[in-house]
């Protein structure tokens, strides 16, 4: 979309498969959680807990989230371990029993929780259940070996915790282990707005879910890129399972595929900022209430070369992102400023022994 400079501007990335396989281990943008997300347009980032120079003061910290309070409050594991991940650098596989992205995805474990090779950053982002726009900036924000030095946890809980318990139990193994203190509080930043690209009409491609319909929330990774096997599918070619968004099986092996059942538009405008390679946040401002069932799919826009034994050639037949945006969800981003919760770290340490 260079032709159009007034436009939302894309960051062009070489690590797009990298994030894809990332987002399927965390059940999302994905995380989307391990590889490096691109700090918003400007320079360099204010001190952790300090207001970006021309920005107002920061805002006192926000009470405690909704869905924490929901869950239960303060929680903590009965037993926990946290070791440096020393093959770090190797090719060891990266991997945890648990959803790690912001989404719904789950499988009840019995109270055990068990992830191998991940930065603290990952960790961080689910304890606190941060949103793409969230881990854009607490990247920008974090000290390096936050999102470089990996570590193994293993922990259990005496229960079976739901997934927003499991959250609140890693936040209190990272305040113990890693001294973790953080903090919400909402800036005024530059960001997109989602909107409908005509007002009223969504695109082929982005569906009311049906209500009452069956739909399990245990993540489905068989589509991982690279795997070689099909994403399990429901009629509409959208993803089997509900309650987040997923990398699919893309129709050719030069475009990127995404999808997602039953979840909210405010999920999938904070999951744009990762899956779209953007500079700034994005928060729904569509209007569309309840949950939707959605596929896109698009040719990235890669600058340099992809990383060591990523084969991918991009299909020049293809839309970019921003035209699948608007061809086939029927939304489109508009530039603006406006307010952005922001998990600001206070301080952490290099973890404690066991």
């Amino acid at each position: 979309m260079g032709n159009h400079p007034t436009g939302p501007r894309l960051v062009r990335r070489n690590s797009l498969f990298k994030m894809a396989a990332a987002m399927v281990l965390a059940a999302l943008l994905l995380a989307a959680m391990a590889p490096p997300l691109v700090a918003q347009s400007g320079a360099g980032q204010a001190p952790a807990g300090q207001a970006p120079a021309g920005q107002s003061p920061a805002a006192q910290p926000s009470k405690m989230p909704d869905w924490q309070i929901a869950a239960g409050g303060k929680m903590a594991f009965d037993v926990a371990s946290v070791k440096p991940d020393n093959a770090a650098q190797s090719a060891q596989t990266v991997s945890s029993n648990v959803a790690l992205g912001p989404g719904d995805y789950y499988s009840p474990t019995g109270g055990r929780f068990s992830a191998t090779n991940l930065p603290l950053l990952t960790y961080l982002a689910f304890a606190y259940k941060a949103t793409g726009n969230q881990l854009q900036i607490l990247r920008a924000q974090a000290p390096k070996w936050v999102l470089s030095d990996q570590f193994d946890i293993e922990a259990r809980a005496g229960s079976n915790p739901t997934k927003d318990q499991m959250r609140l139990m890693m936040q209190a193994l990272l305040v113990d282990r890693f001294k973790l203190a953080v903090h919400i509080e909402t800036r005024q930043l530059p960001m997109f707005g989602l909107a409908l690209a005509k007002p009223g009409k969504l695109g082929p491609q982005l569906q009311a879910h049906p209500e009452n319909t069956p739909c399990s929330t245990a993540p489905e990774l068989s589509g991982a890129p690279g795997s070689g096997a099909a994403s399990p599918t429901v009629a509409g070619g959208f993803p089997t399972p509900c309650g987040g968004i997923q990398p699919m099986t893309a129709s050719n092996p030069g475009r990127i595929r995404f999808g997602a059942r039953n979840v909210g538009v405010a999920l999938l405008a904070t999951t744009l900022t990762g899956i779209g390679s953007l500079d700034r946040p994005v928060l729904d401002q569509t209007g569309l209430n309840g949950t939707y069932d959605l596929v896109i799919e698009w040719t990235p826009q890669l600058n340099g070369p992809l990383p060591p034994g990523v084969d991918f050639q991009p299909d020049p037949t293809g839309p970019t992102f921003l035209e699948a945006l608007k061809e086939q969800l029927g939304l489109k981003l508009e530039s603006q400023t406006g307010p952005v919760d922001v998990i600001v770290v206070d301080h952490v340490e290099q973890p404690s022994e066991n």
